[in-house]
């Protein structure tokens, strides 16, 4: 009886490069679909994206899902795409004769492009990863019992309006040196009304109760609240000035990671440059996904006929420039249409 042959190792790393690009290309459409939420729904001050984005945030094992559902399905596909890239030839480009030419043939155009969009994935994937996810990531601080989250903005005209209506306060780098300045002034110490303090010490009186020979005196505790507010307010005041601002620049804080997050992306679409960079990589990103799509239908067996590949065609072409004007829309409109003020 024959024995069944082994799976060659090259083809099983091919289809699961294939494989891992189409969960990349349904990744794509969540994420612009995501985005575009901060710029299509105007006068919604972006609150869809930032449902969205909390929504991701808050899933559990986040850190385990970015890297077995995003980082290891990109590196599969990108090291598996390198090899490709270093194997292969344009054949509708001119040369000296040397390859052949055969600009005539609209499908060897599309494959010299997702040639070309595979180094600019590269580049601006790797960019974008370092930009959002570290570089202008948002820092977590705890003030009392509530969380916030903190991002450095440039303020301009619209910003102290919008963080009103987004609940989201605006720290300037004078506002932070005075509470340093505050903080390091022995003589100064932050307001606490007398209801609050008579709360805080009944209930510190209740904690900390002993038998009579070892009960502390209200100044005891005074004294121990009192270190207690300003160890928080000297937590705070680091976690504000882990930002390195320039004179026009400021912290922004927000009691949810969505709005911060919004705010980042508002700040980076205010650039010219930015929003250049960022529609070259996401119409990058769109044709090298679903020109994929369209030749992922073929390797699966998907599409055999001619018929069947130019309905697949136009399917493909069709999201393409759906998810595309999705990715434009975030990019030109989040600041200039919807957040502007």
């Amino acid at each position: 009886m024959a024995t069944p042959e082994k799976l060659p190792r090259p083809f099983f790393w091919r289809r699961m490069q294939s494989l891992m690009g189409l969960w990349l290309v349904i990744f794509l459409i969540e994420h612009l679909l995501t985005n575009s939420q901060a710029a299509l729904l105007v006068g919604d001050d972006g609150n869809g994206f930032v449902r969205a984005v909390n929504f991701i945030h808050n899933l559990p094992y986040l850190p385990a899902i970015e890297l077995g559902l995003l980082a290891l399905p990109i590196l599969i596909h990108a090291i598996w795409g390198i090899q490709y890239l270093m194997t292969s030839k344009a054949n509708s480009m001119s040369n000296t004769g040397k390859d052949p030419y055969l600009p005539q043939y609209p499908r060897n155009h599309a494959y010299t492009w997702q040639r070309i969009t595979s180094w600019m994935l590269l580049l601006g994937i790797t960019l974008h990863v370092a930009q959002m996810r570290f570089i202008n990531y948002p820092t977590t601080a705890q003030k009392g019992t509530e969380h916030y989250y903190m991002i450095r903005v440039t303020p301009d005209s619209g910003i102290y309006t919008l963080a009103d209506r987004l609940g989201t306060q605006i720290y300037s780098k004078k506002q932070i040196q005075e509470q340093r300045e505050e903080l390091l002034n022995p003589n100064v110490k932050a307001a606490v009304s007398t209801d609050t303090m008579s709360h805080l010490i009944s209930s510190l009186k209740g904690i900390f109760e002993k038998p009579a020979v070892n009960e502390l005196s209200q100044d005891e505790i005074s004294k121990r609240i009192d270190a207690q507010h300003r160890s928080q307010e000297r937590e705070w005041l680091s976690a504000l000035e882990a930002w390195p601002l320039e004179n026009d620049q400021a912290v922004a804080v927000s009691g949810n990671f969505g709005t911060a997050t919004l705010l980042a992306v508002r700040e980076t679409f205010k650039s010219p440059i930015m929003i250049v960079l960022y529609t070259l990589f996401v119409m990058a990103a769109v044709f090298h996904g679903f020109n994929g799509l369209w030749t992922f239908c073929i390797t699966w067996g998907m599409t055999l006929t001619v018929r069947s590949q130019a309905i697949m065609r136009a399917f493909t072409t069709g999201l393409m420039l759906l998810i595309g004007f999705l990715g434009m829309a975030a990019i030109w409109g989040t600041y200039w249409i919807n957040l502007k003020s």
